[in-house]
């Protein structure tokens, strides 16, 4: 049996969605249980190993299927530029070389109004990541390196821009695997003399690869643009659907009808070929269960299994730093991150000491910083950007959440298992999960009508209450007591019961 888990894309500022899968991998892998990772998108300016590897998987447990159909293996960079450079020159002379920065190396052949410029990895300029060729002006070529040429872009001019026309991914040996033909939104894949006429063949072509058995799962993760095609196509192995958000909109949902995400509607509305989904908290699926029956009339089986899990409660072995407080998340603005930052500006004025980290990467970055120098909070409001945090989170007395939706929470699970104190919105599913009200932090009313001065009122309150009135100790002993329900062996016996369910299904 193989457990084989698909997803869209991977990044530097990856979603919870990628970091659940990279929790599964541990799972699954104390299971002895094999598994891999599927990523269907075309990654191009970044080596997919290295961005997997940063959230935790290991090379073998990643599939891209790009790279899938090559004989090319995933591993770091390592292709140098002396190798660059020995390859060129066989091919034609250089006669200047221009070190335009230290990641970008460029070489001109002005007798034949050429140039290459070489894009080398930001953490090892020896190393080569892409080479761009330029003749009389024009770009023609884009190669895309690992340990060897991986994939070429083709170029032509056309309105006066460099317009995509092909695509080539190589084997180890340099002859082609197979060749993406594009034209403009329109793409198709030559493999073996086979034409295959959207990314949807291409994709069916993946499976049709993989040999699936029916003792393999197959786990969908995200399903844009790729949910049908696995649905129609996984067979014989089985089907498992993974829920990571909000399923529907409340707001639109009566007695009679119920408006499903759009992201889970056709796995939903298909559900009669689901062998089982998962929600990540027992909230969601004590919720989705009574929904299936009410709207749909059917009884699927539903496993609640944290997306995530802890090797160990993490101890606080130095006193934590007085009035401090911590979030990690993606900055992104349906974290609401300006909310938390305009509380703890209300809340310093109360309490002098009081000092804020903001952990995590993402968009809204830019937009963070000015509104912390607008606010004159830069002594005591910081941006840590992205760290592993377990060793971090102890440090901190309290952890600060504004999110308005959190199917789970995984950095919520991280500091409960730390011991933090928690103060966050009484939303579905994450925080109502992590945050038990006067236990062991504040769960806040919220409403979505609630103005956004409203919620920072509310937050800041907490924030006073919590390092004025409250029992902080208590609080923190409470977060440990929560998050033993979420140590790996309790989360492993989860996985192993689906596992043994499904083989003998």
């Amino acid at each position: 049996m193989t457990v084989y888990s698909f997803n869209l894309g991977i990044g530097w500022a990856s979603s919870g969605v990628e970091y659940a899968q990279a929790y599964r991998a541990m799972v699954l892998r104390e299971l002895k249980q094999p598994a891999k990772f599927v990523f269907t998108d075309l990654i191009l300016y970044e080596n997919i190993e290295t961005l997997a590897k940063n959230i935790g998987f290991h090379d073998s447990e990643i599939i891209w299927i790009y790279q899938y159909l090559t004989d090319i293996k995933l591993t770091p960079n390592s292709y140098t530029i002396q190798q660059f450079e020995l390859n060129l020159r066989c091919q034609q002379r250089q006669t200047r070389i221009e070190q335009v920065n230290p990641q970008v190396r460029r070489y001109h052949f002005d007798h034949e109004d050429q140039f290459v410029t070489v894009y080398l990895k930001k953490d090892s300029p020896q190393l080569v990541e892409r080479a761009e060729f330029v003749s009389h002006g024009r770009l023609i070529r884009k190669d895309f390196f690992t340990y060897t040429r991986v994939m070429s872009e083709y170029y032509t001019p056309r309105n006066n821009q460099a317009y995509i026309y092909l695509r080539r991914f190589f084997n180890q040996n340099g002859s082609t695997a197979y060749e993406q033909i594009l034209d403009g939104d329109q793409e198709m894949f030559r493999i073996n003399n086979r034409l295959l006429y959207s990314k949807a063949e291409f994709l069916k072509y993946f499976l049709e690869k993989l040999k699936l058995t029916k003792n393999d799962i197959c786990l969908l993760d995200r399903s844009t643009e790729i949910g049908q095609i696995i649905f129609r196509h996984h067979q014989p192995a089985k089907l498992g659907v993974v829920i990571h958000a909000e399923h529907f909109s409340e707001s639109a949902t009566d007695h009679d009808n119920i408006l499903w995400n759009n992201y889970y509607d056709y796995q939903f509305t298909n559900s009669q070929a689901v062998d089982f989904f998962i929600t990540a908290t027992k909230k969601q699926q004590q919720l989705l269960t009574k929904q299936f029956r009410t709207y749909l009339g059917r009884n699927p089986r539903i496993y609640s299994i944290p997306v995530g899990g802890l090797q160990q409660l993490q101890q606080s072995k130095t006193p934590r730093r007085p009035a401090s407080l911590i979030t990690a998340s993606r900055l992104a603005a349906e974290k609401h991150l300006d909310y938390l930052i305009s509380a703890v500006v209300q809340a310093k004025k109360t309490i002098p000491e009081l000092v804020f980290d903001i952990y995590g990467e993402g968009g809204q970055k830019n937009k963070l910083e000015q509104m912390i120098k607008l606010v004159h909070a830069e002594a005591y409001i910081h941006l840590r950007g992205h760290q592993e945090l377990t060793k971090i989170y102890q440090q901190y007395q309290a952890y600060l959440s504004a999110s308005t939706s959190e199917g789970f929470g995984l950095t919520l699970m991280e500091a409960v298992g730390s011991g933090l104190a928690m103060i966050g919105l009484n939303v579905r599913y994450g925080t109502q999960t992590f945050i038990l009200d006067q236990q062991n932090g504040h769960l806040l009313d919220y409403a979505p009508t609630d103005t956004p001065a409203v919620i920072v009122a509310r937050l800041a309150q907490a924030i006073v209450q919590l390092f004025t009135q409250d029992d902080l100790p208590a609080f923190h002993q409470s977060s440990y007591q929560l998050a033993k329900d979420y140590l790996l062996p309790q989360v492993e016996w989860k996985w192993q019961r689906l596992l043994e369910e499904m083989t003998n299904d």
